[in-house]
């Protein structure tokens, strides 16, 4: 089967004890039937397998098609067979046909559709953000051995029985594109998106019936030829620009976001990061209209001297996400697209109150003009931390999804009008 991967991926090297997190802090860690088993075999008898009973807790929600186990953590949110140097015990003495399919795979996302396997890779990992962020090639698409994937027998397989699924590549291409037009602003490429969601969303969604009519393959592709035209997408980004909402609002949402995760996360890491965030706006108190004056005072500012390079953090970050994740999971496309600029919103709020980048910002000498490689360098090691720490303890956490829900209004196709909250302060 052919494969492919970003870039990126093959340049991927883990980093063991010299990163600056853990792959399973963090995480629930699921183990297959099948593998339980071989770890079990495989300890049988010896030293480790009381721990191994200890800490390989049945699921007890298991049935059809779920894991039947999941490995117990320690109370600073890592795995129980972490070692001193913040390596798997378990593989070292055992080898790496032991490790639960989520072990042995990640960072690494492996999904097969049609007849071709992709591969993508997790912003949970620091070295993956790292790689994917701040080297312009690095989502560049390019032919891959399988194994790659670590385990590409177990890659999730998409399928197209529907309308829905058979136009899924069609409609990504098209995603793909309008991300990648760098002559408009970020913020404006999110409004095309969400605008095609509109669109596209009295027709075509989950579960849709309008395709066993005749006409509606065609509306298809008239609207998706529509996000082609550079008179379309000029006058979409001219209508956002004309559009002038009150900051304080964004402010309060982005917060909101990161201090309902403050009790439920149990990494000291974000804990600290967070801490450090929220203190640069002023205190988890502080008014949201004081938090958006310092926020966009810290945009302008990074928008004057290394705006491009934030650009490429968030293009990056939005590519790689839609190749990682199928948009068909969604109920429709404006769900998956408001979600989305919910996501860049709060990671550019966290980049702003970022205390590396408060201090850059606070420079009397903007940052970049003189030192230029110096402030990137400490803008790029921020954007890292913002964009692994979010994707890890944030970005699926319910109450994200819960806030998305009653923004969206059930992110129907009138959804779009609320997203221009969403993207007020990208």
């Amino acid at each position: 089967m052919p494969a492919t991967a970003p870039r990126y991926l093959t340049r991927f090297q883990c980093l063991t004890e010299r990163c600056e997190d853990t792959c399973c802090a963090g995480l629930v860690v699921p183990v297959s039937q099948a593998r339980w088993r071989i770890l079990q075999d495989a300890v049988a008898g010896g030293p480790d397998a009381s721990r191994v009973q200890s800490f390989v807790l049945p699921d007890p929600g298991s049935g059809a098609g779920a894991e039947a186990a999941y490995i117990a953590k320690r109370e600073d949110g890592h795995c129980t067979f972490l070692d001193e140097r913040k390596l798997c015990s378990l593989h070292q003495k055992y080898g790496e046909a032991v490790l639960p399919d989520a072990c042995a795979m990640f960072p690494r996302v492996p999904t097969r559709r049609a007849e071709r396997l992709e591969v993508t890779g997790s912003f949970g990992c620091p070295e993956v953000v790292r790689l994917a962020l701040l080297a312009e090639d690095a989502l560049e698409q390019v032919p891959v051995d399988a194994s790659l994937a670590g385990r590409p027998e177990q890659a999730r397989e998409l399928g197209a029985e529907d309308a829905w699924s058979r136009n899924a590549d069609r409609v990504r291409s098209v995603a793909l594109h309008l991300l990648e037009r760098r002559e408009y602003p970020f913020a404006s490429r999110l409004f095309m998106l969400g605008e095609l969601a509109r669109r596209l969303g009295t027709f075509y969604f989950r579960g849709t019936e309008a395709f066993r009519e005749e006409g509606a393959q065609a509306l298809l592709t008239a609207t998706l030829s529509d996000f082609a035209s550079e008179k379309s997408l000029t006058e979409l980004h001219q209508q956002l620009d004309s559009i002038s909402l009150p900051g304080g609002p964004w402010a309060a949402i982005c917060g909101a976001v990161l201090k309902s995760r403050l009790g439920a996360a149990g990494s000291t890491r974000f804990h600290t990061w967070a801490r450090g965030v929220l203190d640069s706006y002023g205190g988890a108190d502080a008014s949201p209209d004081d938090v958006w004056a310092l926020h966009a005072q810290r945009r302008s500012k990074l928008e004057s001297t290394l705006g491009p390079r934030v650009e490429q953090y968030f293009r990056h970050y939005a590519v790689n996400h839609w190749l990682r994740v199928p948009f068909t999971d969604a109920p429709s496309l404006m769900d998956y697209v408001f979600k989305l600029a919910l996501r860049a919103a709060v990671l550019r709020w966290t980049l702003s109150g970022h205390p590396t980048v408060a201090a850059l910002c606070e420079q009397e000498q903007a940052p970049g003009l003189d030192g230029a490689g110096d402030a990137q360098a400490r803008l790029d090691a921020a954007a890292v931390e913002c964009f692994q720490l979010s994707a890890k303890h944030l970005e699926q956490s319910p109450e994200l999804h819960s806030l998305a829900h009653g923004l969206s209004g059930g992110a129907g196709v009138d959804a779009l009008p609320r997203m221009l909250v969403l993207l007020n302060g990208l």
